[in-house]
């Protein structure tokens, strides 16, 4: 959410931002929230000059009683009744009014970055750099469900049957993969400074729409049926709303945080055969890393946080690549996102397994999150991104790491949490 006072002195920035994103339906908003700015400001003057005529009023008429001049009292006190009924009414009106603001504020998309790149969605986003070299496997490299069976990794047909479509059973030394990678990646960021956290895997509403747009949050949040709760579709939603409405000390900043969780995630629109498998699925398990700072941090945190995912890759010898996301590829909250790409020798191309966003003070302004300074307090800068999310991650591992007669070679980096073993050798 922006600030309103940028807004008011700056609403031709505004609306040209809106266009930036490809999202010229939501102009309207920019006038209507003036307006509607405008008459909370005029109720409030009103209300305070009524609470000040109300307290003038009470005076009068203990002076009118003292000098018995009920009659007068009398009329005075019907004008402060009435005055009260007006004040009431105001408040009711400011309260409806700001309601109506709010929303139409979180739904006005946070100002970008001057050097994000115009486009309308992915497919226009610009590579940045290279990270290892692209190999062409001097074989066929099979479908990474195909893999996955003949190392006897994977159970869909007993998913679809407990859970339906988009799940999965991980067996064996592909499950143990699975979570050597995490805890590989959960020491990889306590080595790097950051503290290890497991959060609450549902958060209540008023978090979800903190976190998130609400277009967000209709495609992807699952909810529970009479009950207030969401489940989260990354750690980032429950560890940024732990500091909702909080003012935290100066020196605190900045919190650098790890988290891991399950995920669950509607996925509305995924199709075609790079969708099916483990690609996008309703459920799995991320290590992500949050960090909450002061404003004039943020810039260099965004940049040490992707380079971490980077680095995590390269240790683990799987070439990838850094995209800037366009302006019409950045959620409503983002001001500034990369995402990590990893490469697939099946499909001679690279293929998402990570994003990193700054998203500056929009998040704090709808949770409440500040920081003490001098000055008094201030919205704080959040920002997230993946370390590694598995399913994904395993595409990547099992299609880099193969070998021609099947087998998967673990890269060294896992091998301590896979028992010292070196290799997954195909079982059919």
């Amino acid at each position: 959410m922006i600030d309103i006072n940028f807004l008011r002195a700056n609403p031709d920035a505004v609306r040209e931002n809106i266009r930036k994103k490809f999202q010229d339906k939501k102009l309207p908003l920019v006038d209507e929230v003036l307006a509607l700015d405008e008459q909370r400001r005029a109720l409030q003057r009103e209300g305070d000059e009524r609470r000040a005529r109300r307290n003038a009023l009470s005076v009068q008429i203990g002076k009118l009683m003292k000098e018995k001049n009920t009659e007068e009292a009398a009329r005075v006190k019907e004008e402060v009744v009435a005055n009260n009924e007006r004040i009431a009414a105001i408040e009711q009106e400011a309260a409806d009014i700001a309601e109506k603001l709010k929303k139409d504020m979180m739904a006005i998309p946070n100002i970008i970055a001057d050097d994000v790149p115009i486009g309308k969605d992915d497919s226009e986003n610009v590579e940045r750099e290279r990270f290892l070299e692209p190999t062409k496997k001097p074989f066929e490299v099979p479908y990474h469900l195909d893999i996955l069976e003949r190392l006897c990794g994977i159970d869909l047909d007993s998913a679809r049957r407990t859970s339906g479509q988009g799940f999965y059973y991980l067996l064996g030394d592909v499950a143990r993969l699975h979570s050597a990678v995490l805890t590989y990646a959960r020491d990889f960021m306590i080595d790097k400074g950051f503290t290890y956290v497991i959060p609450p895997f549902m958060i209540r509403s008023d978090v979800v729409t903190g976190v998130m747009s609400f277009e967000e949050m209709d495609g992807m949040m699952y909810k529970i049926e009479g009950e207030d709760l969401y489940l989260i579709g990354t750690s980032e939603h429950s560890m940024i709303g732990r500091f909702m409405n909080t003012v935290l000390p100066a020196e605190q900043l900045p919190l650098t945080l790890t988290s891991y969780s399950p995920c669950f995630r509607k996925e509305k629109g995924a199709h075609g055969i790079e969708e099916r498998g483990i690609y996008r699925i309703h459920q799995f398990e991320k290590q992500e890393m949050i960090v909450i700072c002061k404003p004039e941090e943020s810039a260099e945190w965004f940049k040490k946080m992707y380079s971490y995912t980077v680095e995590l890759f390269v240790s683990m010898q799987i070439p990838v690549r850094t995209l800037e996301c366009c302006s019409g590829d950045l959620a409503d909250l983002k001001y500034k996102s990369i995402d990590v790409e990893a490469w697939s020798p099946r499909q001679e191309k690279y293929f998402e397994v990570g994003s990193c966003s700054n998203l500056t003070d929009a998040q704090a302004r709808r949770l409440g999150i500040r920081y003490k300074t001098e000055k008094g307090n201030a919205f704080a800068h959040t920002l997230n991104n993946t370390v590694v999310a598995p399913p994904r991650m395993l595409i990547a591992l099992l299609e880099n790491h193969l070998n021609e007669d099947g087998s998967v070679t673990i890269p060294e980096v896992l091998r301590k949490y896979m028992g010292g073993k070196d290799r997954i050798v195909p079982k059919k």
